[in-house]
């Protein structure tokens, strides 16, 4: 194989790759445009390896291909987080197995194939998207109600931006769909309370005190706390 057919595939995973990563990026995740670009220019640089590489009756030029499915299992590894009951990132670890394969189809030289599993990652990332909303379970009519919560942190007029911007980060760590958010008067001279309400398809306090926990360690932040606004359910965190 000429050097010139070798840098082909290895432009041909890079800018596959990069296709994939550019919708990670726009959604703001840990694995963006250079980690899917890189993900899919190693795996096109291993299948020339293993393929061109080795010489001789012992080569096996499987064998280096191969662990291109390990290897990427331990980097998606690293971006899956659990929080509380929560995991997040599967949907990353994924994206990066998917545009490591399309390098891998890259270094083969399939490029029709790599173009249409690049088609199918961005397409399962962005209109299965919706799709998912769409049929995310719903309670059904004379069901229990949705789980709401009030979420409220006192910080200083020149800290009320910031503290926003942490109650938004905190709050969609939850899993809760968050609703509403304002800021008002906290009652004394330059205090404001940045106040907020969300909801979800079942109770999870333990996710409310951890987001409580995470924002009563800012400097910024009098008070935080949340509370349940159901007659039945008085708790008051």
């Amino acid at each position: 194989m000429s050097t010139l057919e070798m840098l082909l595939r290895l432009g041909a995973g890079v800018g596959l790759g990069a296709v994939i990563g550019v919708e990670r990026q726009y959604r703001a995740r840990m694995a963006g445009l250079r980690t899917n670009a890189l993900v899919a220019a190693g795996a096109t640089l291993f299948v020339l390896l293993s393929a061109h590489g080795f010489h001789g009756t012992s080569a096996d030029p499987t064998r280096v291909a191969a662990q291109i499915v390990s290897g990427i299992g331990f980097l998606g590894a690293g971006v899956i987080m659990r929080e509380g009951l929560s995991v997040r990132g599967l949907n990353t670890a994924a994206t990066l197995w998917c545009s490591a394969a399309v390098g891998a189809l890259a270094g083969s030289g399939m490029y029709s194939t790599a173009a249409a599993g690049t088609v199918v990652v961005v397409v399962v990332n962005t209109v299965l998207r919706y799709a998912g909303r769409a049929v995310d379970r719903h309670p059904e009519a004379g069901s229990e109600q949705l789980a709401q919560y009030l979420f409220a942190a006192v910080t200083d007029d020149a800290n009320e931006a910031h503290v926003r911007a942490l109650l938004v980060q905190a709050l969609t760590r939850t899993g809760f769909r968050l609703v509403s958010i304002s800021s008002r008067n906290a009652g004394e001279a330059g205090r404001v309370e940045v106040s907020a309400e969300l909801i979800g398809d079942e109770r999870d306090d333990r996710q409310m005190e951890s987001a409580v926990s995470r924002l009563s360690l800012e400097p910024s932040v009098t008070s935080v706390g949340w509370s349940i606004p159901h007659p039945a359910a008085p708790e008051d965190r």
